[in-house]
């Protein structure tokens, strides 16, 4: 299994969705779903949840 928590999706109109694979949701951030993001927004967010999610991990085991 990849380390990888989040990962994006295309959506049936060609947008694309952050979903979290820890749940199989669509992500929520500040009270927004990932959803109706172009290509490049979608990959830029998906690496700062990761990097996040990452830093989280690894300040929680310390």
């Amino acid at each position: 299994m990849s380390d990888r928590r989040y990962d994006m999706r295309q959506d049936v109109n060609g947008t694309w969705v952050i979903i979290d694979r820890a749940t199989g949701f669509i992500t929520m951030v500040d009270g927004s779903l990932q959803i109706g993001l172009d290509r490049d927004a979608a990959d830029d967010m998906v690496d700062l949840l990761n990097k996040l999610d990452r830093e989280l991990m690894s300040s929680s085991k310390h």
